[in-house]
Parts: C-alpha cells; sequence; structure tokens
C-alpha cells in the first residue's frame, strides 16, 4: 500500500516512478564530490596532486605534490574546476587529488 500524500517522480535511468524523497537522496549522494582518499571535497578547499599529470594543449606537466587551492566543484562529481600560476581554466579528475 502507498502513502497518498508522498510524490513521486518519473526517473529517466529507470523508467519507473519512484518518490521524490528517494530521488532526492540519490541525488545527494551522487553530488558529493570526494578525493582519491575518500575525504568529501568543497568549493574552496586546496588540493595535492599524487600523480604527475600531463596537460593537454598547455605542454606542460604538473608535478607529483603540487599544490591547487581554492577549487570549485562542477556538476559532474568526478572533475573538479582550479587555477594554477600558469594554466587558467584549468579542470582535474578526482582520482588524481588528495585533500591537503
Amino acid at each position: 500500500m502507498t502513502d497518498s500524500n508522498d510524490d513521486y517522480v518519473y526517473d529517466d535511468a529507470t523508467g519507473e516512478w519512484r518518490p521524490a524523497s528517494e530521488v532526492a537522496a540519490a541525488q545527494a549522494r551522487a553530488s558529493e564530490v570526494r578525493d582519491a582518499s575518500g575525504n568529501l571535497l568543497a568549493d574552496g578547499d586546496s588540493v595535492v596532486l599524487i600523480k604527475d599529470l600531463k596537460v593537454k594543449g598547455a605542454g606542460q606537466t604538473l608535478k607529483q605534490g603540487t599544490v591547487i587551492k581554492s577549487i570549485r566543484l562542477t556538476d559532474n562529481p568526478e572533475e573538479i574546476d582550479c587555477r594554477h600560476d600558469a594554466i587558467k581554466g584549468l579542470v582535474l579528475r578526482t582520482e588524481f587529488v588528495r585533500k591537503r
């Protein structure tokens, strides 16, 4: 038996009608951004690279241990937007960074 007070939302991924509270909880879990160690990241955090990364289009390599300050989260929980002294508009994958 279903509760008549609960709102339902159509989930495109599963093709089913699901309770709105269940969909909201799933979206909240998906929006958590975690680094390679599993630490939760937030806007303004500083991160450290855990691997040397070749930057496409810049002809430059960012070395392991490089500190990136003041990150910004994106819509994709696997990517962060950041700035480096020599590279503007840098997007890094969260699997290559660790929270400082």
